[in-house]
Formats: C-alpha cells, structure tokens, sequence
C-alpha cells in the first residue's frame, strides 16, 4: 500500500520516543530517508542507528524547536542530504500540567503554544516551498483528543491542540491546488513515556477526572504511527483536511 514512500525524504520530529520513534521506524522500513528530529540528541541518534542497522537511512538532527534555527536546520538537512523533502510529520508535542485557565502560568502558557503549534507553523512554513517546487508533499500533524474536546487536558495543551487542528486545515486548502496535503491524527491515550506532571487536587485535575472513563484502552504508540504513514503514502491521495481520530472511539462517547 505505501511503495510509493520508498525513497521518499521524510523528516519526523519528536522522532527519538514514542509515536516518533514508531513512525520513524515505519517509514524507513518502507524504504524513505528519514530525517530523525529531537530534542534529546542520545535519543535521535539511537533510533538513526536503529534504522541503518536495519540497512535503512536516517540522519538525526537534535535541537529545540522553539528556535527558529533548529527549525531551518532540519528542514535544510532533508533537502540537502536527500535532495528535497517529501513528507513532514509534526509529532514533537509536550504537555501541559492539566492546568486550568486561573491556574495556568505565563511560562507553561508560552512554552506548551510554543513547542506544540508554533513550531509546527515554522516547520510548515520552512518546508512548503521545498515542496511547492515539486509539486507534491504531504504533511502530517499529531493533534490530540484534546483538540477536539475540553475535557481531556489543561487550558494550554487543549488550545494548542485545537490551534493545530486549524493549521492542519487552512494548509490543506491554501494549498490542494499545489499538490499538498495537510492532515492530522487526534491520539486519545497512548502508551508514551511523556512526562505528565500535575498536581492532583489542583481545579484542573479534579475536573477532567470525571471524564477520563471515557477513554478506553490506550494504544501503543506504533497504532498511531500506522496511521501517520498511511496519511503521508498516496493510498491516502485524495484525503485532505482531515483529524483522523486514532483513539478507540473516545471521541464517538
């Protein structure tokens, strides 16, 4: 089903744990050059040596994403060492402390839109002309369950989410007629090592409690990487715009 991906570069941020790993992983076993983006340098240089130990190629590129330099490096090193960039999956994400909007500080504010929805932006925007003059590209974004209720996190991570659901879809128009395609998977629980730190009686916490029964089984992160590499692969050629659900059905309760 995904052929058309080998020798396609793919850059994966938060590429070194987790849905990155697994997706970073998937897509070199389908034959892509796969740029591996983390803030944790051990961690992106592990799963590289993963991928070309299995006779794959991977470069890592480890860096902040806040910083519009790591930005412009990670793009710039799928182009320069894999002659263009194919597919860009925004995974990179951390989260908040379930805060709510009394409770949630400027710094947690700031830092979660940042590292959340407007490294993304910045990486869209990099990667789009690259792949304007070609022609094609797919895009993928890891949103959450959370940009699609408020109930399911704090007051930063559910915005940021939300935000990257309306990125996601005003690429996916502004540029349908290009050849682009912008999508994004809405994960509930998934079996991760993000940190989640909280404190368990704060106002946030106490009320999404109430909610989380809903959930369902968490998955692991490979079920959401399937379904990364399938939106970036041509099977997926005529969806666009999309939040694909990836979540056991939580967001049908």
């Amino acid at each position: 089903m995904n052929n058309d991906l080998n020798g396609s570069s793919v850059v994966v941020t938060g590429g070194g744990s987790g849905i990155g790993r697994a997706a970073a992983l998937q897509f070199a076993q389908l034959g892509a050059k796969v740029v591996v983006a983390d803030i944790n340098a051990e961690a992106a240089k592990t799963v590289t040596e993963e991928i070309t130990s299995a006779g794959g190629t991977a470069v890592a590129v480890a860096g902040d994403l806040t910083e519009s330099a790591v930005v412009d490096e990670v793009v710039a090193t799928a182009v320069e060492q894999f002659g263009g960039l194919d597919v860009l999956v925004c995974n990179a994400g951390i989260t908040d402390s379930m805060s709510a909007a009394a409770d949630v500080t400027d710094a947690e504010w700031e830092r979660v839109l940042g590292v959340n929805l407007t490294a993304p932006f910045k990486l869209t925007r990099a990667a789009l002309p690259h792949m304007l003059a070609k022609g094609k590209g797919s895009i993928v974004y890891t949103a959450s369950e959370a940009g699609l209720r408020g109930s399911a996190a704090g007051l930063a991570y559910t915005t940021s989410k939300t935000g990257l659901i309306g990125l996601t879809r005003s690429v996916a128009v502004m540029y349908r007629e290009s050849g682009i395609r912008a999508n994004a998977i809405a994960p509930g629980g998934v079996a991760t090592g993000i940190a989640l730190n909280m404190d368990p009686a704060a106002h946030g916490p106490q009320v999404f409690g109430r909610y989380m029964q809903n959930i369902g089984r968490v998955s692991q992160a490979e079920e959401q990487a399937n379904a990364i590499v399938f939106l970036a692969s041509d099977a997926a050629s005529n969806i666009n715009g999309v939040v694909l659900p990836v979540d056991n059905g939580w967001s049908a309760v």
